[in-house]
């Protein structure tokens, strides 16, 4: 797999890694054998990034991902915390990012953690000086070794690209979200800062594989948290409705070249944007986890395929999304 250097941190990651969301909770029940094999299958097709958080299944993720780990000791973890908390700037300080950071240890087994990344703060933590100094004061006593932040806004991500002791910030990037192309990923590559691209298959919308009479479980956030009731909004299916994804699935589908699938097309046309590190899409199983690695061995998609692609946003996802984030 192509690999690209991550940021500050110097580590080189395929650019293909592992988002594990789904293995924790959220996603409906994804059992522990089934998480397992997934992890598994990405190591076997060459997956060196694997992304997770504190609070994914109340620490299951970090715990089945520290297991297999020690399987794998050159693979990159990153992991985030900050979500178990009230979202107040109050509790982003040091009492408190010592008290997650000895949890994460434990749970991931290994010290320091490759990559802490503070997850999607309180926007005006971004100019919180104190902060960062707790940050910087963690590398120095070795319980991490870089740090970055996953952020829900442009403007944020913007903010921690000029903090010097950002190694990495992570953003929503995708065929619906694509504002962060004119601004964000061109502040990163010329401050060395890496780019992790979340919610690459837009909750699955970009996956192809759902029409509108498609369910999802109670304890599925695609049910749940579609007007931002539990968390922000764009984390489910990219803040896009869930109607106007569909239509835009369909003006997709006829670009995607034989022998491609739409979820792997959508992380072949996220790896083809300049400034991006890694994407990290979940699984729920290894086929899933083999197909999304898969991605990444496809050619760069042409360009006339991109200009219909932003067509596509410009007529159906713009006016829904861009202004937000």
């Amino acid at each position: 797999m192509e690999e690209r250097v991550l940021g500050r941190t110097g580590a080189s990651v395929g650019v293909v890694g592992f988002g594990a969301w789904q293995i924790g909770a959220d996603w409906s029940e994804v059992s522990e054998d089934d998480a397992d094999a997934a992890l598994e299958a990405a190591a076997a097709a060459g997956v060196t990034f694997y992304d997770t958080a504190d609070v994914y299944g109340d620490g299951r993720s970090e715990r089945i991902v520290g297991a297999f780990r020690k399987a794998y000791p050159g693979i990159v973890v990153a992991t985030k915390m900050g979500r178990r908390a009230e979202q107040v700037h109050a509790n982003y300080g040091e009492a408190n990012f010592l008290s997650w950071n000895d949890d994460s240890r434990a749970r991931l087994d290994m010290t320091p953690l490759d990559l802490v990344q503070l997850h999607c703060p309180p926007t005006s933590v971004y100019g919180d000086d104190a902060v960062f100094g707790v940050l910087d004061a963690m590398v120095a006593d070795g319980r991490i070794a870089h740090y970055g932040v996953s952020v829900e806004t442009c403007e944020e991500a913007l903010a921690a690209i000029a903090r010097p002791g950002v190694a990495t910030v992570q953003i929503i990037l995708n065929p619906f979200r694509q504002k962060p192309l004119e601004r964000v990923l061109p502040a990163a590559a010329e401050a060395g800062v890496g780019v992790i691209a979340r919610v690459p298959l837009a909750s699955g919308l970009l996956s192809g594989k759902y029409t509108a009479a498609t369910e999802f479980a109670a304890d599925d956030h695609r049910n749940y948290n579609r007007r931002g009731e539990a968390f922000d909004v764009g984390e489910t299916f990219a803040g896009v409705d869930f109607a106007t994804g569909l239509d835009a699935v369909e003006r997709i589908r006829p670009l995607v070249p034989e022998g491609m699938t739409m979820a792997q097309f959508a992380l072949r046309w996220i790896l083809d944007q300049p400034g991006l590190s890694v994407v990290i899409p979940g699984a729920r199983n290894a086929a899933q986890a083999g197909a999304n690695a898969a991605a990444a061995a496809f050619a760069p998609l042409p360009e006339d395929v991109h200009a219909e692609v932003r067509k596509v946003y410009d007529d159906l996802i713009r006016p829904q999304v861009h202004h937000r984030w």
